[in-house]
């Protein structure tokens, strides 16, 4: 089992910016990609940024040039760094990890980005 906590959420203005971690625990050493899922009102739950334990990165289309996805293999943690944050996203925002027959999830952190 792996258990996942994120923190970082909370308010900011438009053009602000935002710093989420998510830290895991348990039998990481089958973990081999982390990300984040993004869950608006009334939208499809969106893929943001994943890392590979290698450290390859993937990012949707709508945060790319603005989200930077990070990785401390030692400390078992990724962060998302966002920056020219925008009211479009706003949402509660999952952090997951997979080993090879597991996706784990986090408890969600809100990110409100106000105009």
């Amino acid at each position: 089992q792996v258990q996942l906590v994120e923190s970082g959420g909370g308010l900011v203005q438009a053009g602000g910016s935002l710093r989420l971690s998510c830290a895991a625990s348990g039998s990481t050493f089958n973990i081999n990609v982390m990300g984040w899922y993004r869950q608006a009102p009334v939208k499809q739950c969106e893929l943001v940024a994943y890392i590979h334990n290698r450290g390859s990165t993937n990012y949707a289309g709508s945060v790319k040039g603005r989200f930077t996805i990070s990785r401390d293999n030692a400390k078992n943690t990724i962060g998302l760094q966002m920056n020219s944050l925008n009211p479009e996203d706003t949402a509660v925002y999952y952090c997951y990890a997979d080993d090879v027959s597991h996706r784990y999830w986090g408890q969600g952190t809100q990110v409100t980005v106000s105009s």
